[in-house]
């Protein structure tokens, strides 16, 4: 849900004063916010504020939309479209904070509030988008638009496709259908999410024998050590997240601990306490139940209808494309590896818990690079610096901390960003280090968005959450390759927002198609192999020497290792999502079984009984990249293309950088993708600019 200005009430649509709920302003949530650039106090809001403020909100919201439908003037695109669009800001912005931090510093009582309050929000949304009276407006307007601008056009559209696509259209009994489905699809993967979370903090593995560790780098021990004893264990302790698993599956020659390790991570929440199986399954027939009655064959028809892909046949055949070019060099590198580590001694099959220690003691033989060479020179901090540097040197961008600002957690840093002219663009806020609070990964996300209301411009506050490897008491934190460019990554989602520009919130920043919104996150990791880039900033945090140039050199002889296998890997993913979303018949088979079929044609390494990526698959099971995983492929294919250009003009060119925001970052949703793309690039992409890109074939 998109957050909108930081009203101190509800909106004011002419609705006669008495008439607009009584709101309590000692709950911070519903108080007039006196803060710099109106940024949440953090500080001051308390887990009991936030259900009588999501009620006080809920009831602004049907205040609102009331005075749309009763309004006794001729529907308009201002009294009817525009309203619409502004309804709901008190409650957009307690949902912004209350679901973000329910992401990233959560707990068992916030989760126990999102039980009780989601179905109210679900309620709240039916109700907008089934009322008759309502879409009737909105189709009066949508028939008779009269003149409008560009953006004020594509509002209208959205919003009338919105309703239609919403039950809208739908018979009287069709909508109490929808209503009970989307209920039941908002609380399924609300119940997702929270067993994932639970089933990856529920196992660890911990060791106290000091033979174990000893072959193992420091900084893992390190890691291991201080894991145990923030958990009050002796010895060392390796978790299920992505900081403390990959290390120890890199660096430990103990197969029976890694396929230990392995096998809890590859079955989180695959039966057990936190079973997640029969939720997959009903998420799964529940969207096949609303795809269906909405005049769809399957989901992935719904969704993709609203995707820059447009249809299941195209995505189906971009994947298959791509797999076709790939799929021998994939083969060929896991036979590669598998040689590799039989010249070594190893004897039989090479296992997926094998493949991280191997590729890893491959890629240092062959290119003298591992994360221990590389790291002392990815400082976290220096990581920063240089991702801000680039920043600015493309799009004039400053950052300066703000420690006015509150701050949802002591690990969270917040940043006034501004532009070269001085002009405030956003606030950012960046939160690095797992907690058993925040669930795994790395994403961007918004407390507010971009609008102008009034001639008011409203600028966005944007978060960007990680897992980066912790500092200890002895090193700071010094990041793997990986996770700089995950890093990079997620700050091109941050230049998406930071830098939109427009009037509706629903159409600026990153509120644009799933498979275009890649687009700016996957361009930035190209300069993380770029040695003209990387001069600039990266030192060894001890000595403060420069990276050599060999490593560098290195660096980018490497970045196409196992590019096919990866690729391949991907593919795999978006392959068992089109699967479970284009399924025609309700489904209530074996969830090992059917991800293990529809992965078959990617499958590269031997498949393991009694695991399955589904029921921790978050994002298509509680995310919104149900029916689009695809579009991490297919924003790289736009990424190899436009980042072609940077490469013929130069990394740091002032004129494809200004063209890339021009056309790209500052749009937003108010173009169709296509369009804004070929206005930057010239010609519409093309896949072999990716298999290019990966060298493949050379």
């Amino acid at each position: 849900m998109a957050v909108s200005a930081l009203a101190a009430g509800c909106a004011d649509n002419s609705i006669p004063k008495a008439q607009l709920p009584e709101l309590d302003k000692s709950n911070p949530l519903l108080a007039a916010w006196d803060t710099p650039h109106e940024t949440p106090p953090f500080s001051e809001i308390k887990l009991a504020h936030y259900e009588p403020a999501f009620d006080a909100a809920i009831a602004c919201s049907r205040a609102e939309v009331e005075a749309i439908v009763k309004n006794p003037k001729k529907p308009t695109f201002g009294n009817t479209i525009v309203a619409l669009e502004r309804q709901g800001e008190l409650l957009n912005r307690i949902s912004g904070i209350f679901f973000n931090l329910m992401e990233a510093d959560t707990s068992d009582e916030m989760q126990e509030i999102a039980q009780r309050v989601q179905p109210k929000l679900t309620e709240l949304s039916n109700d907008i988008s089934l009322d008759p009276e309502l879409f009737a407006r909105v189709k009066y307007v949508y028939e008779h638009p009269g003149r409008l601008k560009k953006e004020d056009k594509k509002l209208l559209e959205d919003t009338y496709k919105g309703f239609a696509r919403s039950g809208a259209a739908l018979s009287d009994a069709d909508k109490e259908l929808y209503r009970q489905y989307s209920s039941e699809l908002s609380a399924l993967t609300l119940q997702f999410g929270q067993n994932a979370l639970a089933g990856t903090n529920a196992f660890t593995l911990n060791i106290t024998d000091p033979k174990v560790v000893a072959e193992l780098p420091a900084f893992v021990k390190e890691g291991m050590a201080a894991e145990a004893k923030a958990r009050g264990e002796k010895g060392w302790t390796v978790t299920l997240q992505q900081p403390s698993y990959l290390p120890f599956m890199v660096y430990s020659s103990n197969r029976a601990l890694k396929e230990k390790l392995w096998r809890a991570r590859s079955s989180i929440a695959l039966g057990g306490e936190f079973d997640n199986t029969q939720i997959v399954k009903k998420i799964a027939n529940t969207r096949l139940k609303i795809a269906n009655l909405l005049g769809y064959k399957c989901y992935a028809d719904y969704v993709l209808e609203n995707r820059m892909a447009e249809s299941t046949q195209t995505v189906n055949a971009f994947l298959a494309e791509l797999l076709g070019e790939t799929k021998a060099y994939a083969d060929a590198d896991y036979r590669m590896i598998g040689d590799y580590a039989a010249s070594l001694g190893f004897k039989g099959e090479l296992m997926p818990w094998d493949w991280a220690y191997y590729t890893e003691k491959y890629k240092d033989e062959k290119y003298a690079l591992n994360d221990e060479l590389v790291k002392p020179y990815l400082k976290l901090e220096n990581v920063k610096k240089g991702v801000f540097m680039l920043a600015n040197k493309l799009y004039g961008l400053n950052f300066t901390p703000d420690e006015k600002i509150a701050v949802y957690h002591p690990d969270v840093t917040a940043y006034d960003v501004t532009d070269a002219d001085g002009r405030f663009m956003a606030v950012l806020y960046l939160d690095f280090f797992p907690r058993a609070s925040k669930r795994s990964g790395a994403w961007m996300t918004e407390f507010r968005g971009t609008k102008i209301e009034d001639g008011k411009e409203t600028r966005p506050l944007v978060s960007l959450v990680m897992n980066f490897t912790k500092p200890t008491e002895t090193k700071p934190s010094l990041l793997t390759f990986d996770e700089m460019e995950t890093f990079l990554h997620e700050f091109g989602h941050a230049l998406h927002g930071m830098l939109g520009e427009g009037k509706y919130e629903s159409l600026t920043g990153t509120s644009v198609y799933r498979d275009f919104v890649e687009l700016p996150s996957q361009i930035m990791e190209n300069w993380a192999t770029e040695k003209e880039f990387l001069d600039l900033w990266a030192v060894h945090y001890e000595t403060g020497e420069p990276i050599p140039a060999e490593i560098v050199d290195r660096i980018v002889a490497a970045q196409n290792y196992l590019a096919a296998y990866s690729n391949v890997r991907q593919l795999s993913f978006g392959l068992t999502d089109m699967a479970w979303h284009t399924l025609a018949e309700p489904f209530d088979g074996d969830v090992e079984q059917f991800e293990t079929a529809s992965m078959a044609p990617a499958q590269v390494l031997p498949v393991i009984a009694g695991t399955a990526m589904a029921p921790s698959f978050g994002h298509i099971f509680s995310g919104g990249y149900a029916a689009g995983y695809y579009g991490y492929k297919w924003a790289e294919v736009l990424e190899a293309d436009a980042f072609s250009l940077f490469k013929e003009k130069g990394i740091f060119s002032p004129e494809v950088a200004s063209s890339f925001r021009d056309n790209i970052l500052s749009k937003g949703g108010t173009e169709h993708p296509m369009k804004l793309y070929v206005a930057f690039r010239g010609h519409k992409p093309e896949t072999k600019a990716l298999i290019e890109k990966m060298g493949l074939g050379k």
